[in-house]
C-alpha cells in the first residue's frame, strides 16, 4: 500500500512538472530581438548616409512615417524634401551630442531584451489573444518617450540617459527627469503597449478621477504582477524607497482629503492630469506628492481587490471595464 501511494504521488509530481514545462514551452517562441532603428537615424543625419535613408523607409516604412509624420511633424513621409528636412532637424550640435552619447550608453540592448521577453512571454500566458509587437529602439530628439504602432513598439534612448545626464537639466524639472532612467524604460514600453491594448472607455459616466485612477491601476497592477514585483511602484512607477513610504505613510489621510474634496468624482482634465501624469507636482501638507500618485493609489486598490477574488484572471480585469463601479469612493480607507 505504501508503495503505491509514493507511485501515485510520483505520478502527481511529474504531471505537474509536465504541465509547467508545457506552458513554458508554449511561449517559448517569443524572443524579443530589438531593432537598431537608432543606428539608422544617427548615420542617415549626423553622417549623412544615403544608404541609412533608404533602409529607414524600405526596412522600417512605419517607424519612418511614425518619426517623421508624428513625433517630429515634418510633413508628410512621401514628401520630396523630407530628407532634407529629417538631416537639418537632427544636425543641431546638442542633438547630435544627445545621439552620440545616447548610442555610446546603449551599445548592448540584451539586458532589455532578456527583460521584453519574459515580460511578453508572462503576458501572453495571462492574455493569450495579444499581439506581441516587434519592438525597435530609435532617438526621438527628446520627443516622445514610448510609440505604439500597429505591431510595434519603439522606445527612445535618447529619453532613457539618467536623471542627472547634463543636457536633461537645461530642458527638464528634477521632477520630470526622475522618470528619465534606464530602468524605466521596459516598465514604460509595458504601460504604453497595454494602455494602448486596453484603452480607457469614456462614457457619459465613466469619466471621473477615480474611473481613470482605477483603470491605471489595473495596467500598473499587472506590470508588477508579471515581473513578481512588490506592487510598491518602485518598478512600474520607478519610485525612489523614500516615495514608496511616503505614499504608504499618507496614503489614509490624503484619499480621505480627496474624497472630503469630492476630488474622485471629479471630471476636471486638469485635475485628472495633476494625479496620473508626472505633471507640476501636487502638495500634501507643504510636501511634493510623488507623480503619477494616482495611479499608485489605484493599484493599491486594484490590488486588494485581487487578494479578496482570488479566481479573477488578468484577463478577468481587463474584461471588466466596470470594476471602479464596485467600490463605494467613500470607503477606501
Amino acid at each position: 500500500m505504501k508503495k503505491k501511494l509514493l507511485i501515485l504521488i510520483g505520478i502527481i509530481l511529474l504531471s505537474s512538472c509536465i504541465g509547467r514545462e508545457q506552458k513554458d514551452y508554449a511561449y517559448s517562441d517569443i524572443d524579443i530581438e530589438i531593432v537598431r532603428y537608432d543606428k539608422l537615424i544617427y548615420e542617415a543625419t549626423a553622417m549623412n548616409s544615403f544608404l541609412a535613408l533608404q533602409k529607414m523607409n524600405i526596412k522600417h516604412p512605419q517607424a519612418t512615417k511614425i518619426l517623421i509624420e508624428e513625433i517630429l511633424d515634418l510633413g508628410a513621409v512621401n514628401s520630396d524634401r523630407v530628407n532634407d528636412q529629417l538631416c537639418a532637424y537632427y544636425s543641431d550640435t546638442l542633438l547630435i551630442k544627445l545621439m552620440e552619447d545616447a548610442l555610446a550608453k546603449y551599445k548592448d540592448l540584451s539586458p532589455i531584451e532578456e527583460q521584453l521577453t519574459h515580460g511578453f512571454r508572462k503576458l501572453k500566458e495571462e492574455l493569450p489573444a495579444i499581439v506581441v509587437p516587434k519592438v525597435y529602439a530609435q532617438i526621438s530628439a527628446l520627443n516622445q518617450s514610448v510609440v505604439i504602432g500597429n505591431k510595434l513598439l519603439g522606445f527612445s534612448i535618447d529619453k532613457y540617459m539618467g536623471k542627472d545626464y547634463p543636457i536633461y537639466r537645461k530642458f527638464y524639472y528634477k521632477y520630470q527627469r526622475e522618470s528619465m532612467k534606464p530602468e524605466n524604460i521596459v516598465p514604460d514600453c509595458f504601460m504604453y503597449y497595454l494602455i494602448g491594448q486596453y484603452p480607457f472607455k469614456w462614457k457619459r459616466d465613466h469619466r471621473s478621477l477615480f474611473d481613470i485612477i482605477i483603470h491605471r491601476g489595473k495596467i500598473a497592477w499587472t506590470i508588477e504582477k508579471i515581473f513578481n514585483e512588490d506592487m510598491s511602484g518602485k518598478f512600474s512607477l520607478g519610485y525612489s524607497k523614500e516615495e514608496v513610504e511616503w505614499c504608504k505613510k499618507n496614503y489614509k489621510d490624503i484619499v480621505g482629503w480627496m474624497i472630503d474634496n469630492q476630488y474622485m468624482t471629479s471630471t476636471n482634465p486638469m485635475l485628472i492630469r495633476s494625479y496620473i501624469l508626472n505633471t507640476q507636482p501636487l502638495t500634501f501638507r507643504g510636501k511634493q506628492m510623488p507623480s503619477f500618485f494616482g495611479i499608485w493609489l489605484g493599484m493599491q486598490i486594484v490590488n486588494k481587490y485581487m487578494e479578496t477574488h482570488k479566481e479573477c484572471t488578468i484577463k478577468d480585469l481587463f474584461d471588466n471595464s466596470n470594476l471602479a463601479t464596485e467600490f463605494d469612493t467613500n470607503n477606501l480607507i
